[in-house]
């Protein structure tokens, strides 16, 4: 029995860790792949190829928090995973309490959320109920990373196919592993009698399409000239040139922001620059002031002498000339 995208009940989710940052969720989703990622879907927003995306196998969320983040509008994200639900057979039991015993849908929700504001569309159920929940030929890009068992993955296989668009592009975990030996040869057999053409493959994925592969490939070629973080080189397989990429130091793109990121120390604001000196303002030169000149002695005696009478004139002369 399946369920769908209604978030779980209970306020578990609550308590469990959230993530600060893109690498604080666990997961095998390799810088390489993540720039891979990148071109395959920018590629595909760059040239207006719309259509749906879908992932089988979630495990904790990582490249699902990567996908969601190229979904356009109007298009839908299903994600499609057992996380707690039992196994379908006793050997996929086996390998979900090996490899995922702690896994949860209330994780990968808490962790999803952190980077999104809506979850995807999810599938509580065996990856083999996904054509009766998702349309054919609706899908651009697929990611298959949900069990190992050859079984199981030849079954995904021919999902894909039936739910991708003519170019549509499905990306295929652990084709190489060597405990995953169901993997490699489910894959290799799908090139061998499905028509699937490999386009790129790196240390754990194989990129491929249904349709024509030779414009992604040149592309990729063109693109993979100006990188100098990655090796990469060109080999015949099924009459068909494939790509190999190494890329130990590949520099991904800008990971997903997480709302729960610290916020960084602010800035200190930048210090006052100095003021010029005011200039010198010129001195006020201060009032002048009206001086009244003394009054000549000569200048006195003629007068006295022209208007005194004689006798008060001889007085004064001869007091003058006494002093």
């Amino acid at each position: 029995m399946s369920q769908t995208s209604t978030p779980v009940e209970g306020t578990a989710a609550e308590e469990l860790p959230r993530p600060e940052r893109f690498a604080d969720v666990k997961g095998w989703f390799w810088p390489v792949d993540q720039m891979i990622f990148d071109w395959f879907l920018a590629r595909q927003a760059d040239t207006d190829r719309r259509g749906d995306l879908l992932e089988l196998g979630a495990y904790m969320g990582k490249s699902a928090i990567f996908l969601g983040g190229y979904l356009g509008e109007g298009e839908t994200f299903t994600v499609c995973d057992l996380f707690d639900s039992p196994a379908p057979d006793d050997p996929n039991s086996a390998e979900m309490d090996r490899s995922y015993a702690t896994l949860t849908r209330r994780a990968f929700e808490t962790n999803y959320l952190s980077f999104h504001d809506e979850l995807p569309t999810v599938v509580q159920a065996p990856t083999s109920v996904i054509t009766s929940k998702v349309a054919p030929g609706t899908c651009r890009f697929v990611h298959v990373d949900a069990s190992h068992l050859y079984e199981h993955v030849h079954g995904d296989i021919e999902a894909a196919r039936q739910l991708l668009v003519p170019d549509g592009i499905v990306a295929f975990d652990d084709f190489r592993a060597e405990h995953c030996p169901g993997v490699s040869a489910a894959v290799w057999g799908a090139v061998a009698t499905t028509g699937l053409k490999p386009i790129v493959i790196t240390g754990s994925k194989l990129y491929g399409t249904w349709g024509d592969p030779a414009p992604f490939t040149e592309s990729l070629r063109e693109w993979l000239a100006t990188r100098t973080d990655v090796w990469h080189g060109v080999e015949e397989v099924a009459g068909l040139p494939l790509i190999r990429i190494k890329g130990p130091k590949a520099r991904p793109p800008a990971p997903p922001v997480s709302r729960h990121e610290p916020l960084a120390a602010p800035e200190p604001l930048p210090a006052p620059e100095p003021q010029p000196a005011p200039e010198p303002q010129p001195a006020v030169p201060a009032p002048a002031t009206t001086v009244t000149p003394p009054v000549r002695r000569s200048l006195a005696r003629r007068l006295a002498r022209d208007l005194l009478p004689p006798i008060l004139t001889r007085a004064l002369t001869s007091g003058s000339r006494r002093r």
